[in-house]
């Protein structure tokens, strides 16, 4: 059973690889910033695969709570890119 979920931690530390390629490769700042959401998601998996392992089911309370502030970054930094204010070189081309 613990290999089950070595193998599911692999292929989640995997998928977490291939989101930072993606933020790195990324065209616009939209694709970046999914890739960082998507990292956010695949890392709460991770934490509830540590957990399960462990057996310590106290620690899915730190996966919910890097949850929901993977959430509130995601949504603020897209305001952050609507409004223009943020990330002063993809709109270095307007100036």
């Amino acid at each position: 059973m613990i290999t089950l979920f070595s193998a599911g931690a692999i292929a989640v530390m995997v998928t977490m690889a291939l989101a930072v390629a993606r933020a790195i490769a990324g065209p616009t700042i939209f694709d970046r910033i999914l890739a960082v959401n998507m990292f956010g998601t695949k890392a709460v998996l991770l934490i509830a695969l540590f957990a399960f392992i462990s057996g310590r089911m106290d620690v899915l309370d730190i996966a919910l709570l890097y949850s929901l502030l993977n959430f509130v970054g995601v949504i603020a930094a897209l305001r952050l890119v609507q409004r223009g204010k943020g990330f002063a070189d993809e709109h270095e081309d307007r100036a």
